[in-house]
């Protein structure tokens, strides 16, 4: 029988030992940005072919991109990353069904525990690019609305890629949650809505230039020679 004393006090260290490892390696990443979406979708879907060039583009700005590390849409991310000029980063989870990690990343962690890596997503990110995805999708998309809502993080664009994926949740908000005064009408400015990755771009480089002022330290930060 385990002793469930003991075990929740180690749980404490692995706990730790998680979270010193994501600030040591993540300290010095520069300006970042963290692109969520789908592991089901494949090269030639449109949208895993707009996440490589959004994050080609970003990374050519001087962007390191973060991804979940998996397949699909954060394959894509990675991929377009790599191509760029910046770093493209996987924050990988263990799950029971194995996520086997993308070759497209030039930094990569390895976590058990969900709210650690959510934590890194947040901290080192300056903006969320949400691309169509499924609960976990859903979950980083929410909790990152929650937090600026809340003003429990600084406010940053949190860009929702592809107008008609997400028009079914944006009416239902509007038809559904505003009528019975669950969110106000104000908190859709929480979010953009964007088709393009020129407009993707935009945005991110406009609040870079309006909330920035200068180009931050590290801007044109490169990838580290091995």
């Amino acid at each position: 029988m385990e002793d469930l004393k003991t075990s929740e006090t180690w749980r404490v260290f692995r706990i730790q030992s998680e979270l010193v490892e994501g600030f040591e390696t993540l300290h010095e990443l520069g300006p970042a940005v963290t692109i969520f979406g789908s592991s089901r979708l494949s090269p030639g879907n449109k949208y895993y072919d707009d996440a490589v060039t959004v994050a080609k583009m970003l990374a050519d700005d001087g962007f390191a991109v973060i991804t979940g590390g998996g397949p699909g849409i954060m394959e894509g991310a990675n991929k377009g990353a790599k191509k760029g000029k910046a770093h493209s980063v996987g924050l990988n989870i263990e799950i029971p069904a194995e996520q086997i990690p993308n070759k497209y990343q030039d930094i990569s962690l390895f976590f058990r525990y969900f709210f650690i890596r959510k934590l890194m997503f947040v901290k080192y990110a300056m903006a969320f690019i949400i691309f169509p995805g499924g609960f976990g999708t859903m979950d980083e998309l929410f909790e990152s609305l929650t937090l600026v809502q809340t003003k429990r993080i600084q406010s940053f664009p949190v860009i929702l890629y592809g107008k008609e994926y997400w028009k079914g949740l944006i009416d239902w908000m509007k038809d559904t949650l505003v009528p019975n005064s669950t969110i106000g009408r104000e908190d859709f400015a929480l979010f953009s809505l964007v088709d393009t990755p020129k407009e993707v771009r935009f945005l991110i480089n406009e609040h870079c230039r309006v909330f920035c002022g200068i180009k931050p330290k590290g801007w044109n930060h490169t990838k580290k020679k091995k």
